[in-house]
């Protein structure tokens, strides 16, 4: 198991209240040995004028799986973690109904960890993805700035 600080899905819900998360209405959905999964509504809140879900927010899903994973691993509330790099291939649309993220690490360093994100509809049974992002994060002592 790679978590330091090993969480419920319902403590992972009371850190969002006042955060990007409420606002889209993402909802952690699963945890594992080295994996979390978080679900976000494909609505007025995440739709781009066409219709269709906006990018921006599938690099928000994907960012915040990673980013709290990072806080998994090194322990709830002992470090920063924050995003420093990511990028994210869009690969399908989807107008309606949820999408699912998930997260796996690449590489779990001392002070770098590296995220793959997949991202699909949830109502898919099938492995077709809509976003497949990298993400880097930069772990530092929760003391220390995050970013100079």
């Amino acid at each position: 198991m790679i978590w330091k600080t090993w969480v419920t899905l319902e403590e992972l819900k009371l850190r969002n209240p006042g955060t990007i998360h409420e606002a889209l209405g993402i909802e952690f959905t699963a945890i594992g040995e080295d994996y979390l999964e978080a679900q976000m509504p494909v609505d007025a809140r995440t739709r781009q004028p066409a219709g269709i879900l906006h990018g921006g927010a599938s690099v928000v899903l994907a960012e915040s799986l990673g980013s709290i994973a990072s806080h998994l691993v090194i322990g709830l509330d002992t470090g920063i973690c924050v995003g420093i790099e990511i990028n994210a291939s869009h690969l399908s649309s989807v107008g309606s109904g949820w999408v699912l993220g998930r997260v796996t690490p690449v590489r779990l360093g001392r002070t770098l960890h590296v995220w793959d994100i997949k991202i699909r509809e949830q109502s898919s049974q099938e492995n077709k993805y809509t976003c497949m992002s990298r993400l880097t994060v930069m772990v530092r002592p929760k003391s220390s700035k995050a970013v100079s």
